[in-house]
């Protein structure tokens, strides 16, 4: 016959519930490594900073009593006689996200061991993202030889200079810091250095690929922004 007399849990009451409860959270950190913990952190703060951005700009949007420039109108490309609305930024948002593909495959071949074909993808992801910034370099001096200004532009509400530069300038700024990281971890792969027990600069002597789990952690957070930024910005 089955036992049906109630049994007391274990698990504490009271205050001590509620501290075990908050302190289960850090269980979830055990096996995380320092390097890895840290980018998260770094991460969701980047989210609240990329987040106050973009909620200033639709603030100042919404609120403004001059009528906000056509961003198809000003975006656009002209190229043999014809203006393409967005075509510039249609073609950075496609190799951004692009490079989140070279990314995650250059971490699969990281974890596989695959030291060449790993150097390779994070060599050919900087290089999608140095021409991402280079696009963007080529928009911020079409927009400036037009008249914009973060104080002021022709084409409308004087807010719109200040978002622009203030928005693409800082993202571009993450994806400019994350080349040439992509670039230092790619020549310590094809250096060999995570194959090795050997503690180093951004290696911890475990032999493993973890690095490049971390930068691309970083880089997709990146790719991730720009979606968002696209979307507010320049589609709205």
């Amino acid at each position: 016959m089955a036992d049906t007399t109630p049994h007391r849990s274990d698990r504490p009451v009271g205050v001590d519930g509620v501290i075990a409860d908050w302190s289960s959270d850090q269980r979830a950190f055990k096996n995380v490594s320092w390097g890895k913990a840290m980018m998260w952190i770094f991460l969701v703060s980047d989210t609240f900073i990329f987040g106050i951005f973009l909620l200033s700009y639709m603030s100042s949007r919404m609120s403004t009593q001059t009528p906000w420039p056509n961003t198809s109108e000003v975006f656009s490309l002209h190229v043999g006689g014809t203006d393409f609305p967005l075509l510039l930024i249609a073609i950075m948002t496609f190799v951004l996200i692009s490079s989140s593909g070279t990314m995650a495959m250059a971490v699969k071949c990281g974890y596989a061991k695959a030291r060449r074909k790993t150097a390779m993808l994070l060599l050919l992801t900087a290089l999608l993202g140095a021409t991402f910034v280079g696009m963007q370099a080529f928009e911020w001096s079409k927009l400036i030889h037009e008249g914009v200004r973060p104080w002021g532009n022709p084409f409308g509400a004087e807010q719109f200079g200040a978002s622009f530069f203030m928005i693409t300038g800082f993202h571009g700024t993450h994806v400019t810091f994350g080349v040439i990281f992509l670039l230092i971890v790619a020549f310590k792969v094809w250096r060999g250095e995570f194959d090795s027990d050997k503690r180093g600069w951004m290696s911890a002597g475990r032999g493993d690929y973890e690095s490049v789990e971390i930068m691309g952690l970083y880089w997709h957070f990146v790719d991730l922004v720009w979606v968002f930024i696209f979307a507010f910005f320049y589609l709205w």
